[in-house]
């Protein structure tokens, strides 16, 4: 097995550039003798990072302040201990509880920061006084995931193919089990790593393309979702690389119900957004997670003198402003003993050990929780201080578990109602667990005992050793995307099969998730015209993504400002075949609602 678990079928590659400043020393400690330090300062009034104590602070952070107006922030003084002075500016967040430091030059790598200031309310003055040191890391590549390779060749019936769109080729998706006593909803995935287009995909309830939007080649999307922005419902997905404003890094995308961007969202203190995590709050905030490699002397863990650990970050940034709220990274709070990941001298900085592996990064309230692959844990985060309050599963669970209790090597951990926490539980690899599996486990955080509540598996069965995830729908169903698998399936709160689906074979979606959704397009519909041989034509009609379509009307005329209607016929998928015997010189078609009323028109085209 790789010193990096596979987190998708092509290989994800850790690279780290040393530079040259970097490369005359050796490389320094990256983890604080003092794990889980508090980063709440003037008791428990701001919270601050990079955390006090850190090692593995970024040479472009910002020094973030949460909790009190930026009016009451003064005397803010930054001093690295070889660049000296740094002078800067202070920016609001858009919250009104805060404000980032941002100076006006990088820090140097290796050397400590020093950060004074004064907390000012009313006559009183309450002085704030940390440090941090900054990690031996590149300043250009930090992005750790690394292109797709090119898809492999399309074997017959593994692409759809549409008359009307021709350009749009996405995976098949065979429906095996379909009892129609699902929930409702569409379903959201990304496919990847097969030989068609990849990119961000809908499908209706029973499985057939609803929106699918093909990205450029060499690109990779992930993490398709509904959530909610300004008030309204949005698309959200990470793209890396997003080409956009000039940059061509990894990103996350907040699209309308109109399928039209509104908002790219990139990671502060000069990272990359991961395609792990990327989770909107209701104030207004973007909690994402971040993968950056640093150098770091692991003998003290077995592993080389000069190695590099993946470092791995929560961080929350202001949606409006882009800055940087608050940033959790898992070297400060959990050691590296406890992780299942191998050590040995490969951990160099081609290949950094991957310790722990964030795969799960949210906020519930006011607190935090934290996923790790490689610890076999999920972490439950005070907001206000950083603290891990309890951890269950790994090596130093909070809580005893039960018979059947343990995961490995897991994803998507979510918090559930009346305590309870879900996992999908990928069980390899290597493997732990002879398939993979959804479990439910029920918290008692009195006597701190974790019991399995449930545990699904599919029928195959499937040993997804990355990805997937576990949801919970609102009718009591679950919902589960098998990640390295190409199979999306939902169960019953008992258990039972009700929606079994799968892409081709070399297909990969990191989540595949079921969610409400109504969408309007921005562009009109589409056609495409056939001569019958019998005489009279067939028009092809779609409507990418469109949720409100019932059925089509054909218009025909000797011009195209005279049509009129000739033919109907219900929507069937997401190409509708329209036949009429008449043979007019000019076609359109109406898309049509519940109603009958008109949703839009297509473009005129010669019959």
């Amino acid at each position: 097995m790789a010193v990096l678990a596979p987190l998708v079928a092509v290989a994800v590659a850790l690279v780290l550039a040393i530079s040259p400043h970097a490369q005359a020393s050796p490389a320094p400690p990256c983890q604080p003798h003092t794990l889980n330090v508090s980063a709440s300062l003037a008791g428990g009034a701001v919270t601050v990072s990079p955390e006090p104590g850190s090692l593995d602070a970024s040479h472009l952070a910002q020094i973030s302040f949460v909790g009190v107006p930026a009016s009451e922030l003064a005397h803010i003084r930054v001093i690295g201990s070889r660049s000296g002075a740094h002078p800067g500016r202070l920016a609001a967040y858009s919250q009104g509880d805060g404000a980032s430091f941002l100076p006006h030059t990088a820090f140097d790598e290796g050397e400590t920061v020093t950060v004074s200031a004064a907390l000012r309310r009313a006559a009183r003055l309450t002085r704030l006084h940390f440090s941090f040191t900054v990690a031996d890391v590149d300043s250009v590549s930090r992005s750790l995931e690394t292109p797709p390779p090119p898809p492999p060749p399309a074997k017959a019936g593994e692409l759809q193919h549409f008359l009307s769109r021709p350009e749009l080729k996405p995976p098949t998706v065979a429906v095996s089990t379909g009892t129609g006593a699902h929930a409702p909803g569409d379903i959201f995935l990304a496919p990847y790593a097969g030989p068609g287009q990849y990119g961000p995909m809908i499908l209706d309830s029973s499985g057939r393309l609803l929106w699918f939007k093909p990205i450029p080649h060499g690109e990779r999307a992930a993490d398709l979702r509904v959530q909610e922005y300004d008030g309204r419902p949005v698309l959200t997905w990470w793209q890396d690389p997003l080409v956009a404003a000039g940059r061509r890094d990894a990103g996350v995308v907040i699209a309308d119900s109109s399928y039209r961007d509104l908002r790219i969202v990139r990671a502060g203190n000069g990272y990359q957004p991961d395609l792990h995590a990327f989770q909107i709050t209701p104030r207004g905030t973007g909690v994402m997670s971040v993968y950056d490699a640093i150098r770091c002397n692991l003998s003290a863990r077995g592993g080389p003198r000069e190695g590099a650990v993946a470092d791995t970050v929560l961080q929350e940034v202001d949606l409006h402003t882009g800055l940087v709220r608050y940033e959790w990274h898992a070297l400060d709070h959990v050691a590296m003993a406890d992780s299942y990941m191998p050590l040995d001298h490969t951990a160099t900085a081609r290949s950094p050990w991957d310790y722990f592996h964030i795969n799960v990064a949210a906020r519930y309230g006011s607190n935090l929780l934290v996923d790790s692959r490689n610890t076999w844990a999920a972490y439950y985060i005070d907001g206000r201080t950083g603290r891990v309050i309890w951890r269950v599963g790994g090596r130093r669970s909070s809580f005893r578990l039960g018979p059947g209790a343990r995961t490995a090597f897991q994803h998507d951990s979510r918090l559930a109602p009346h305590g309870a926490i879900s996992f999908f539980d990928n069980g390899g690899s290597p493997w732990v667990h002879p398939q993979s599996r959804l479990v439910l486990l029920d918290l008692n955080t009195h006597a701190m005992t974790a019991t399995l509540a449930l545990s699904f598996h599919h029928p195959r069965p499937l040993r997804s050793a990355s990805q997937g995830d576990f949801q919970p729908l609102p009718d009591g169903d679950w919902f589960v995307g098998w990640g390295q698998e190409p199979y999306l399936s939902e169960y019953s709160p008992s258990g039972q099969l009700l929606f079994d689906a799968h892409m081709p074979a070399r297909y990969q979606s990191f989540t595949a998730v079921k969610l409400p959704w109504s969408a309007t397009p921005a562009e009109p519909p589409r056609l495409a015209v056939r001569a019958r041989s019998h005489g009279g034509l067939v028009v092809y009609a779609s409507w990418n993504g469109a949720t409100a379509l019932s059925s089509w009307r054909l218009l025909g005329g000797d011009s195209p400002t005279s049509l009129t209607p000739l033919a109907g016929a219900p929507a069937s998928g997401f190409e509708t075949a329209i036949s009429t015997s008449a043979t007019p010189r000019f076609v359109a078609v109406q898309a049509l609602g519940g109603g009958g009323e008109a949703l839009a028109t297509s473009a005129t085209l010669p019959g």
